[in-house]
């Protein structure tokens, strides 16, 4: 079984920084209060390290 994270997106990407706005768009993030469920992966983890003050993240229980 594999670990899984949803990750939300809680602020606006509106004046932020072009790498923070390509970061969200790989993660599928485009709209406020969207949410990815993604695999707990060291890229996602790293990903989602660059955008930590945007986005929410919880752990999934499958």
């Amino acid at each position: 079984m594999s670990q899984k994270i949803r990750v939300i997106l809680k602020r606006s990407q509106i004046g932020r920084p072009e790498t923070q706005r390509k970061v969200l768009r790989a993660l599928g993030l485009r709209k406020m209060h969207q949410e990815r469920i993604l695999p707990d992966a060291p890229w996602v983890r790293g990903m989602v390290e660059k955008v930590g003050h945007l986005v929410r993240v919880e752990e999934v229980k499958e």
